[in-house]
């Protein structure tokens, strides 16, 4: 799917595709999938990031003083 593999292993995934009915529409459902998650646009809304970093910033804080 990533295009990650050897020309050799590509050829017998391939085979065992064309081969394996069942392990195609397993194949093309994960490809599908995939696409489909290309298309979604991800970003964490302002509250959520301001959260994450005051937590960061108190639990920083915390620490040194323990150590102070």
């Amino acid at each position: 799917m990533y295009a990650e593999t050897s020309q050799e292993k590509r050829t017998a995934i391939d085979q065992a595709l064309s081969a394996d009915w069942k392990l195609r529409e397993e194949y093309e459902l994960l490809t599908s999938a995939q696409q489909g998650l290309e298309k979604v646009s991800l970003s964490p809304r302002k509250k959520a990031l301001d959260f994450i970093t005051n937590y960061a910033g108190k639990s920083a804080r915390e620490v040194l003083d323990l150590q102070g």
